[in-house]
């Protein structure tokens, strides 16, 4: 997928620039087509709420005629009565190397004799990213971006991590070995990417995976130990999609070059 960025972003309802065009699905059968092959193959879905409930299910009936999606839902889950009440859920789920993301409202339990599923009216809108392994860019090793936080374990040791990698989903940092170390799931809500001296966004990140490894900035030619660590954006606002996907552009288009 690439993203054409000399057309001008298209307009939203009330006329402004809509920075999200790009990656909405606009075609109400294209939506159609993606929530049946959510169905079909039985992929799994992660519903959030603002609150930081979250569950992982799967979509398995599109009433396409009433208007409903029914999502399979374990009626013992103590997650399930809170993300009901919460009203406001976004659902995540991924098809290949397309990521899948749209908001649903007004979710009800729909109980029976022997099963229960959380429904909602079908979703209208829905955003489709590439998935972070499908458009990655290993970064410049000289001149490698950061990423600036704070350790959720240990808020008063700030950190500043080496992006060795990175994508419109996602990015890979490396986390010294003599750090606290982190889970996956950790969720971290206030980061500050600096892809270079001019192109800086704020973000939050979700971990997802922890792997060990070396890297060869240690100095002296001698490897540094310490892990990998394998993150998703988490709340990426339409302007930092579109300053991080010409970053990454550019990029390829110097290494193509060289």
């Amino acid at each position: 997928m690439n993203f054409e960025h000399t057309q001008p972003a298209q307009l939203d309802a009330a006329g402004a620039s809509d920075p999200w065009s790009e990656f909405r699905v606009g075609a109400a059968a294209e939506r159609l087509r993606l929530l049946r092959e959510l169905r079909d193959t039985h992929a799994p879905v992660i519903l959030s709420a603002p609150d930081g409930i979250t569950l992982s299910t799967t979509l398995w009936a599109v009433d396409a005629g009433a208007d409903r999606v029914n999502f399979s839902a374990d009626p013992g889950s103590t997650q399930l009565p809170r993300l009901v009440e919460a009203n406001e859920i976004v659902a995540v789920a991924y098809l290949a190397s397309v990521k899948l993301q749209f908001d649903l409202h007004d979710p009800v339990l729909v109980r029976g004799h022997n099963s229960c599923a959380l429904q909602c009216p079908m979703p209208h809108e829905i955003h489709r990213f590439q998935r972070r392994n499908a458009f990655r860019v290993r970064t410049p090793e000289r001149l490698s971006p950061v990423v600036r936080m704070r350790h959720p374990a240990v808020p008063e040791i700030p950190l500043a991590l080496r992006m060795l990698d990175v994508s419109i989903g996602g990015c890979a940092l490396w986390m010294p070995q003599d750090l606290p170390p982190l889970q996956a799931g950790t969720v971290f809500g206030s980061v500050m990417v600096e892809l270079d001296a001019d192109t800086r966004f704020e973000v939050e990140l979700t971990l997802q995976h922890v792997s060990g490894g070396c890297s060869n900035s240690g100095g002296n030619d001698r490897p540094a130990a310490g892990v990998r660590l394998g993150c998703e954006w988490q709340r990426l606002s339409g302007s930092a999609a579109r300053v991080l996907q010409r970053w990454i552009d550019r990029t390829q288009q110097r290494r193509r070059r060289v």
